[in-house]
């Protein structure tokens, strides 16, 4: 080992003779009394200075598992990304944008009106019969709220037209002449709900894709489960020149 440190002799004491300050390694770089650069015999061949391969192996394999975990965890509690197949929330989403989903945000906080969500269909919805397992859309009513149009084309919440500022002006937000029904009959708002409009029971929302005029989704499926929402939708990543926050 190079030892750049020299201690100075005590007070009093001789100077050391030749032959021990020949035998003193110099600092790396600097050549020996014989012309030999010490750099190369602290750099040489070795095998004592450099790690096995197995351990070499080792390390890598630890590097690789725990990346992998590390991978898995993120995917299973916290982010996951979803590629957007069709124009059902245009223009906000456009078919081939991809989106990083927060799995945390509604174990910290509730659902929010206008959140844009992913969210699994369930057996009993034309969604999953349709072969379609995750949804996106954005979340119009809350539960105990009443959705339905009103004032033309617009959406009402509780009679109050809803502030729709993320959608272009000229997009009708049209609202079937009948409550959404399940498939064995039963309808899906609450039983209170006015002819038209949908009552949100507890536990779910009302969600509807910002291309209004082709979307499938509350309006005639119904109300989704809070419990089927994987996560909320915050960050568009790809394309490059359309990245950004949600």
């Amino acid at each position: 080992m190079t030892d750049d440190l020299e201690l100075p002799a005590a007070v009093g004491t001789e100077p050391p003779p030749p032959e021990a300050v020949a035998d003193r390694a110099e600092p790396a770089g600097s050549g020996g009394s014989d012309g030999t650069d010490f750099a190369d015999l602290a750099g040489g061949d070795d095998h004592r200075s450099r790690p096995g391969r197995g351990r070499t192996v080792v390390e890598w394999t630890i590097l690789i598992v725990a990346a992998v975990v590390i991978a898995v965890v993120i995917k299973t509690f916290l982010f996951q990304a979803f590629y957007i197949p069709s124009a059902s929330m245009d223009p906000t989403l456009e078919v081939g944008d991809r989106v990083l989903v927060n799995k945390l945000s509604y174990d910290l906080h509730d659902v929010h009106r206008g959140d844009i969500v992913v969210f699994a269909a369930e057996p009993n919805q034309q969604w999953h019969k349709a072969g379609i397992d995750d949804l996106v859309k954005r979340v119009i009513g809350l539960p105990g709220e009443t959705v339905a149009q009103c004032s033309g084309e617009r959406v009402c919440i509780d009679g109050k037209v809803l502030d729709e500022s993320y959608l272009p002006k000229e997009i009708p937000s049209i609202f079937p002449t009948s409550l959404p029904k399940l498939s064995d009959g039963t309808t899906t708002c609450a039983p209170d709900s006015p002819e038209g409009g949908c009552k949100v029971p507890a536990g779910m929302v009302f969600v509807m894709g910002d291309n209004r005029t082709n979307s499938q989704d509350s309006r005639a499926n119904g109300p989704i489960k809070e419990s089927s929402i994987v996560g909320r939708v915050f960050v568009r990543i790809w394309p490059l020149d359309r990245i950004g926050l949600l």
